[in-house]
């Protein structure tokens, strides 16, 4: 069980003094892969940001006498992105004027770790208020045969309540995004992905994507002025040839004694 009980006026470990993970390595690489695509993500949508954190597989210490929490991602608002050039360690609660994370993030690992079980109730215990996990197996293994694709569970009164998604994504009030799911292809990889989406249901494209559709764009912008240049070129043409029709129309009028001015 989770202890949150310890004395906050002795002196307190920094992360140098602490591992910075359980030294488990992940057992397959969506475990990384989908937290990292999340975070490069909010690293565009928040660029004007500075007041958040995105951890990947990093260790959250609660209390200095417990070992710490690994989910695979974990998103923490109302602290420093920027904390020097050496960056995080780990997340200690006491070294973040105890702001907890907002969201936890578990991907079912291929031998199952209790993420429906007992890492559901510890980050409750712990007061985490959005606990998300993304099962690739759903409904295709026995245990997981009920279970969604992307279950997101809320903290309401310190119990942890399954939200309702719709079109496989699921609004978070407190952070201003949705997150869901979709098909994609990421780091040359078309498969389901995890995304960030607006209020409307608007999927935030990737660096990638945003490129591509710039690099398109600019195409069409291209195609648009070569049209126009050509369209241009035509009516020049157009124009010289009824000035030489004319030229050649008053030349054959005087030839016939006819003054083309005084017609």
């Amino acid at each position: 069980m989770v202890n949150l009980t310890y004395n906050k006026n002795r002196p307190l470990p920094s992360a140098e003094e602490l591992p910075s993970s359980d030294e488990t390595p992940v057992d397959n690489q969506l475990q990384n892969d989908l937290p990292n695509l999340l975070l490069n993500l909010l690293a565009l949508i928040w660029s004007g940001r500075d007041d958040w954190y995105f951890g990947v597989d990093m260790a959250v210490y609660y209390n200095p006498d417990e070992s710490a929490f690994v989910p695979d991602g974990f998103l923490a608002v109302g602290v420093n992105h920027d904390t020097g050039e050496r960056g995080r360690l780990s997340y200690i609660l006491w070294g973040e004027k105890y702001i907890l994370p907002i969201l936890f993030l578990e991907v079912i690992s291929e031998k199952y770790n209790s993420e429906y079980e007992e890492k559901l109730l510890n980050y409750q215990s712990l007061g985490i208020l959005y606990y998300v996990i993304y099962n690739p197996f759903s409904g295709r293994r026995e245990r997981f045969k009920k279970r969604q694709r992307l279950e997101v569970y809320k903290l309401i009164s310190g119990k942890y309540e399954l939200l309702e998604s719709e079109n496989n994504r699921v609004w978070l009030p407190e952070i201003g995004l949705a997150l869901g799911y979709e098909k994609g292809e990421h780091i040359a990889w078309y498969r389901e992905w995890l995304y960030w989406y607006d209020q409307s249901g608007n999927r935030y494209l990737t660096a990638e994507e945003r490129a591509m559709n710039a690099e398109a764009i600019a195409a069409q912008e291209r195609l648009a002025k070569q049209e126009a240049e050509a369209i241009a070129a035509q009516e020049r043409l157009a124009k010289q040839e009824a000035e030489q029709k004319a030229i050649r129309l008053a030349e054959r009028l005087r030839a016939l004694g006819i003054n083309p001015d005084e017609m």
